[in-house]
């Protein structure tokens, strides 16, 4: 039986990032319309029906595009959450101005009071507190 399914799934593309993050969806789905919400039952079993057409399709190429545009994505919203953890952990000991000119981020220690910074990028000067 095992072979069997060995030699169906050869040349198929299987399973990839965005499937199971389509998977993780279409679950909460199903529990969410489990609790009543009925209106959410038929989205989850048309996002299960493109999941097994997206794992049983011999167009790999198409199937590889899908899921670096996902990946890009997802690559970005991890990006954008680790920079405002970053400046989150950062908050007791320094302040991050933008350029009035540039918009460069500038990051300043705390506790210096009036200071004048000078843009590294476009070598603008401006006055704020530390």
């Amino acid at each position: 039986m095992r072979e069997k399914f060995y030699r169906f799934m050869q040349g198929r593309y299987g399973t990839d990032e965005w499937n199971r993050t389509l998977m993780i969806l279409s679950l909460i789905l199903l529990v969410l319309s489990a609790f009543g919400l009925n209106f959410l039952y038929l989205p989850a079993l048309l996002l299960l029906i493109y999941i097994y057409f997206r794992m049983f399709s011999r167009n790999l190429y198409k199937r590889r595009q899908e899921n670096t545009v996902y990946l890009q994505y997802e690559y970005k919203v991890k990006q954008f959450w680790a920079a405002k953890k970053r400046n989150w952990k950062q908050r007791k000991t320094h302040h991050i101005y933008k350029c009035p000119s540039c918009k460069q981020k500038i990051r300043i220690p705390r506790g210096k009071g009036k200071i004048e910074i000078r843009c590294p990028k476009c070598s603008h000067t401006f006055i704020k507190r530390s």
